[in-house]
């Protein structure tokens, strides 16, 4: 019984109230950004968002666990943080790419796979535990959103009574 308990809670690097709290938190960022993509009503909204925030994180805290591992210290594995990035960059990319739209003319998607990509960002550095980069991205990220789509609807309504 020892054993199989000993299996289902190994010992972490990170305390899991570090772990937990990276991981709510990171819920918490993506909503915000996919918050703004819901009241546009994109197809990629709030639960998309955060699910790639958290996917992100995830991938992030358990990269920090692996490296710390001791199957694999430094005589067996040599650790680039690097290609983190490169994956969860690639993986967010294929799925934004499901949202980009050439249709007469126009490209449609590109923000919200652009929003799919921060929150991957976002995620990434949550689960590093880089909260100000995590915390100052979202807000920005946010900001480019909300205030530049008020930009864009007001310059069509423009357009459009000149017409």
């Amino acid at each position: 019984m020892d054993v199989l308990l000993q299996e289902f809670t190994p010992q972490t690097t990170l305390p899991w109230q570090v772990i937990a709290v990276r991981l709510v938190l990171s819920i918490l960022l993506g909503g915000i950004l996919g918050f703004e993509r819901e009241l546009a009503e994109r197809p990629a909204g709030l639960r998309t968002h955060m699910l790639v925030c958290l996917a992100s994180t995830t991938f992030a805290i358990v990269s920090v666990e692996i490296v710390s591992l001791p199957v694999f210290d430094e005589e067996h594995v040599r650790a680039d943080p690097i290609r983190l990035v490169e994956a969860i960059t690639a993986g967010v990319a294929f799925l934004a790419a499901g949202f980009i739209i050439f249709k007469r003319g126009h490209v449609r998607g590109l923000t919200t796979g652009a929003g799919m990509w921060l929150a991957a960002a976002i995620g990434l550095a949550a689960g590093l535990g880089l909260w100000l980069v995590a915390a100052l991205s979202c807000l920005l990220g946010a900001l480019v959103l909300a205030v530049l789509r008020q930009v864009e609807v007001r310059l069509a309504l423009k357009d459009a009574s000149e017409e």
